[in-house]
């Protein structure tokens, strides 16, 4: 059985009107991936912002640790250096009147260095 001319009207109308709901689901998911793709965008620049904040943060930080830890190294080296300024006649007294004495001590304190040094 053949369809009727209007029938097949009617059958071209709704294939038209399908054919037109259809480029407009089409237009509207690329506009809508566009959308998803902008936010995705701009909330990857904002985590790259925060990240680089981090950063810089996290160096400001070291390099202000660096420089303490400079500070106090070269204090305690003054430190040091006064006290064997202070010191170096007393130490150059003992060691003429106990030779032996000094001598293990200075071996015992370079054994210790080597272990300490060894790890």
């Amino acid at each position: 059985m053949s369809a009727t001319p209007a029938a097949n009207a009617e059958i071209d109308a709704r294939l038209t009107a399908l054919r037109g709901d259809l480029e407009t689901l089409q237009k509207d998911l690329r506009a809508l991936a566009g959308e998803v793709s902008g936010v995705a965008q701009a909330q990857a620049r904002d985590a790259l912002k925060k990240a680089e904040a981090a950063a810089e943060r996290a160096y400001a930080l070291a390099e202000e640790t660096a420089t303490q830890a400079s500070r106090t190294a070269q204090e305690a080296a003054e430190d040091v250096e006064e006290w064997a300024l202070e010191n170096a006649e007393t130490l150059r007294k003992t060691v003429r009147e106990q030779p032996l004495t000094s001598l293990a001590i200075a071996a015992g304190v370079g054994a210790f260095l080597a272990m300490l040094l060894r790890r």
